[in-house]
């Protein structure tokens, strides 16, 4: 495992760090590379994964979002707190920044609303992707809807042509939410919301909040 620092769980993780930044690893990649007990490999790099160090798509393991926010080399986690700020402010909700990682959609950075009820989404919190205006928009760019997804084929394809999607307690009951497409060189790498209460946000919320939310998806697109 190279060298060593006297704190073994420290020195085991890591190694696990090391060889799943270089390029993306299975289990058993882990297990021929570090040669820690397969249950011991798992367990470090699941603690990784919590902890954003790591992220896992399609089985195999990789750097995740955490670390280049860290080492301060991650453009759209830098814009995310101003942008989200600002587009919480304008619509007196709740904004997020999601992600794609594997089978979830991963917030990376969110802004509660000031005051009164409000939907809250942690930092790191891992969601479907098959439910929710923002699964929509992580789905839409690609082939065909996740099995098992509460929206259609034909509902992405009306989130391709206007740009945006909007979800009234496809997620959860009582929670409705508007999200927009955050690009990067022309290929979609997140997707922005503002989330609150179904009463509150009323049945028309993705013509009315639409605007501000596709303003930030503009902000924070590279």
């Amino acid at each position: 495992m190279g060298q060593t620092s006297g704190i073994a769980v420290l020195d085991k993780a890591v190694a696990v760090l090391q060889l799943a930044v270089a390029r993306p690893v299975s289990l058993a990649d882990l297990v021929a590379g570090t040669a820690l007990p397969r249950a011991t490999a798992h367990r470090i790099a699941v603690a990784l994964e919590v902890h954003g160090l790591l992220a896992r798509d399609e089985g195999r393991w990789t750097a995740g979002p955490a670390l280049a926010a860290l080492a301060g080399a991650d453009p759209l986690l830098a814009r995310a707190p101003a942008v989200l700020e600002q587009l919480s402010t304008t619509t007196g909700e709740s904004a997020q920044l999601y992600r794609r990682e594997g089978r979830w959609r991963v917030c990376v950075a969110a802004v509660d609303r000031a005051s009164g009820l409000r939907d809250t989404v942690p930092v790191g919190a891992r969601l479907s992707l098959t439910a929710g205006s923002a699964a929509q928009v992580l789905a839409a760019w690609r082939k065909a809807a996740p099995a098992g997804a509460v929206f259609t084929d034909r509902t992405l394809a009306v989130v391709r042509k206007r740009g945006w999607a909007a979800s009234i307690e496809e997620r959860e009951k009582g929670v409705s939410s508007v999200s927009a497409p955050v690009l990067c060189e022309g290929a979609v790498v997140a997707a922005v919301s503002v989330s609150g209460p179904s009463d509150r946000l009323g049945r028309s919320l993705g013509e009315r909040l639409s605007p501000a939310v596709l303003e930030a998806a503009s902000a924070l697109s590279g």
